[in-house]
């Protein structure tokens, strides 16, 4: 029991299971950033989309290396749940609300906070595993460490707008 296969089969749902949130967070980041094109969070939007982007990438690519398959019906599950995701009521019928940011930010806070660990449990199996680089692992989490600090800064701004607008 444990031994290298069951280890592999862990690994590879592991890995799958960050796949896919990887594809939500890549589409839900995505998504703010085209709803926010206009202000000033719009650039720093679409800026840490493209991140995410590439880690996901990254990630597939270290897949690949592992000879990990990809189950699609995973990404696909997780590309369809970021949709259906905003069907969610925000208090507003026809339009988002300041609320919608801020929630949807914290949504991608938690993912990247998700992303971290992965990349800190890929650096701990790094020593017996050559085909896992340390030093790109190292980039990848010095990334999510710049991302969960922009995160930050985005949500304390998105909070503030929130809490200073008034009802008409």
């Amino acid at each position: 029991m444990g031994g290298p296969l069951a280890e592999s089969r862990m690994v590879a749902v592991y890995l799958n299971d960050h796949v896919a949130g990887a594809t939500a967070g890549v589409e839900l980041c995505r998504s703010m950033a085209r709803a926010h094109r206009r202000s000033d969070l719009g650039g720093d939007l679409k800026n840490l989309a493209a991140e995410i982007s590439l880690d996901r990438q990254a990630l597939l690519r270290l897949m690949n290396s592992l000879g990990v398959p990809v189950r699609r019906y995973k990404v696909y599950a997780a590309w369809a749940g970021e949709k259906a995701r905003r069907l969610k009521p925000n208090g507003r019928v026809l339009r988002r609300s300041g609320l919608s940011t801020v929630v949807e930010l914290e949504a991608l806070r938690l993912g990247v906070e998700g992303k971290t660990l992965l990349w800190r449990t890929l650096l701990n199996w790094a020593p017996r595993e050559p085909r896992l680089d340390a030093r790109r692992l190292h980039e990848l989490l010095d990334g999510a460490r710049q991302q969960t600090e922009a995160l930050d800064v985005l949500h304390t701004r998105a909070t503030k707008t929130l809490l200073t607008c008034r009802r008409t």
